[in-house]
């Protein structure tokens, strides 16, 4: 007799599905059942059979070869529509059973036993079922029956808690991957702010989709004008897998395919073998091994430009949250490749307005040179010049910054290169940003201080040296900015008589307050500065 309709019935299937137990391997605690009901109901042969839409399959079996048969041999498919055990003293002579090919031929089976495995949501997935080789007119003692039915009550409990174990391990595994995901766009954001081309952002976009989402390939490609072909960068690949680097002509791949992706769409694609989109291209997909895909789309002012490439080798499912992590990545990257653009127009225009800026320092000293073309004293005149030049190539120094801050190094060292020997300076401080204002103040002080050395103190003669550092001190709770200029080895410096154009701006210090102390000795000159961190950064 055919199994009864219910074996095909779709919620009992899906109930059975959601327990992910088919073709599983043996388990003790199954074993340990199955033991039971031979020594419990006096069988040589004791299953945990769960009957399928095709077949019953045997998660647990004493005494049975087989772990699985087709429904014509399922005596447990009967057993689905009992409200309690079924149990048939002589199959062959039951109507359901007198045809089954396991009572008619080997294993010549004569009595069953079976208890159904109902869950709580009331579908029954198969039965626990203890089986004889010789017929049974006496059935089960009463005792027996109820130990049956405990025991099948064992194994849905068993059942659940797999199940359970199975979601709490798949939590803690999405767990772990979100961080892993997480960590991926830190990771990401972090190499992306330090990139400094298109390829070095890719490159590490790449990388990190590769190694965190354990794909075979992770790639970018970029479209041609007429989107017919793809020129896909140097890209990441597990071990063993042919890059797919170079270019490819879109047609040989699926026009059609990327239709979705040109106007904007992420394509996913698990499993390419199955997919109608893939039908006619499933060969070249196959020598490059691809199985499953997602190509997620990179925008530039409206258009698909490019498309972040993620493959895997074997059939996959791409959960949404994996998605959204592909699409920030792609986010990133246009972001990065923005950033790129609008730096080298920065750039651009830096260096336009730095040579217009040149032209009219080159203006104000001519000028100026012509104004004072008779005056007699040429001192102050070179002077002049030489504070111009300073502030020129401090202007450089911001050009390289945007005009918003630079480093004290790059001002120190634009500063002494005036001087032929660098090598008589010694240089050493903290890595520390200043404002534009403060970078210019800095920039005429070094300048001034270099000028009077050269003129009359240690670099005046062929044995002194300069010592500047500097480094970022507390004070309170206030951050305070220290330099040190040290002179040694030059001749015995008075102090001055006469207050200057120049003395006045080194006592004025790095912010205008006087916050300054220099001192004459015959070892050289040596000057302090101090100003608040917040102060010269602003």
């Amino acid at each position: 007799m055919d199994p009864p309709d219910y074996t095909h019935d779709r919620d009992r299937l899906a109930a059975l599905a959601s327990f992910a137990i088919l073709d599983t391997p043996p388990e003790q605690g199954f074993d340990d059942i199955v033991e039971l009901a031979t020594l419990i109901c006096e069988t040589p042969v004791a299953l945990v059979s769960l009957v399928s839409h095709d077949r019953q399959w045997f998660k647990a079996r004493i005494g049975f070869a087989e772990c699985q048969t087709d429904l014509s041999s399922s005596v447990c498919a009967h057993a689905l529509i009992e409200p309690d055990l079924l149990v048939v003293p002589d199959l062959t002579t039951d109507e359901r059973t007198r045809h089954n090919p396991l009572v008619t031929g080997e294993p010549f089976i004569r009595f069953y036993a079976g208890a159904p495995l109902r869950t709580a949501d009331g579908h029954v997935l198969g039965s626990l079922c203890a089986i004889d080789v010789k017929p049974r007119p006496e059935g089960l003692s009463p005792a027996q029956e109820r130990a049956l039915r405990i025991l099948g009550r064992q194994v849905v409990a068993q059942l659940e808690l797999r199940r359970a174990v199975a979601q709490r391990d798949g939590l803690l595994i999405e767990q772990k991957e979100a961080e892993i995901r997480r960590n991926g766009l830190l990771e990401i954001g972090d190499r992306l702010r330090d990139a400094t081309s298109v390829a070095e952002i890719t490159r590490a976009a790449t990388a990190v989709i590769g190694q965190t989402l354990g794909v075979g390939r992770a790639a970018f490609g970029r479209f041609d004008e007429a989107a017919e072909y793809v020129d896909i960068e140097p890209d990441w690949t597990a071990p063993g897998v042919q890059s797919a680097a170079g270019r490819h002509r879109i047609a040989e791949y699926g026009d059609k395919l990327l239709d979705g992706v040109l106007s904007g769409e992420t394509l996913v694609i698990p499993d390419v073998t199955v997919d109608p989109a893939t039908a006619g291209y499933i060969e070249p997909l196959r020598r490059l091994s691809i199985r499953s895909l997602v190509n997620v789309p990179v925008i530039d002012h409206g258009r698909t430009v490019a498309m972040l490439i993620v493959h895997a080798g074997e059939p996959r499912n791409w959960p949404p949250e994996t998605l959204t992590y592909l699409r920030n990545i792609a986010d990133r990257i246009e972001m990065g490749v923005a950033r790129l653009r609008a730096e080298a127009q920065q750039r651009l225009l830096n260096h336009e307005l730095s040579h217009r800026m040149k032209n009219t320092m080159a203006l104000v000293q001519a000028v100026a040179s012509q104004t004072l073309k008779n005056v007699p004293d040429k001192g102050p005149v070179q002077a002049f010049s030489d504070r111009l030049l300073a502030l020129s190539m401090a202007h450089d120094v911001l050009l390289q910054q945007d005009w918003q801050s630079a480093q004290v190094r790059s001002i120190v060292e634009t500063a002494i290169c005036i001087f032929d020997d660098v090598g008589r300076f010694d240089v050493a401080g903290d890595k520390v940003t200043l404002g534009s204002r403060s970078a210019l103040s800095l920039a005429l002080l070094l300048h001034e201080l270099t000028t009077n050395a050269v003129k009359y103190g240690a670099l005046s003669n062929d044995g002194g040296r300069v010592e500047i550092s500097w480094a970022i001190e507390r004070d309170g709770g206030d951050d305070m900015f220290r330099l040190r200029w040290r002179e040694s080895g030059g001749p015995a410096v008075p102090t001055p008589t006469r207050q200057g154009f120049g003395s006045r701006l080194l006592k004025m210090g790095l912010t205008g307050t006087g916050d300054a102390r220099l001192h004459y000795h015959s070892s050289g000159v040596e000057a302090d500065f101090a100003a608040s961190l917040a102060e010269l950064r602003s």
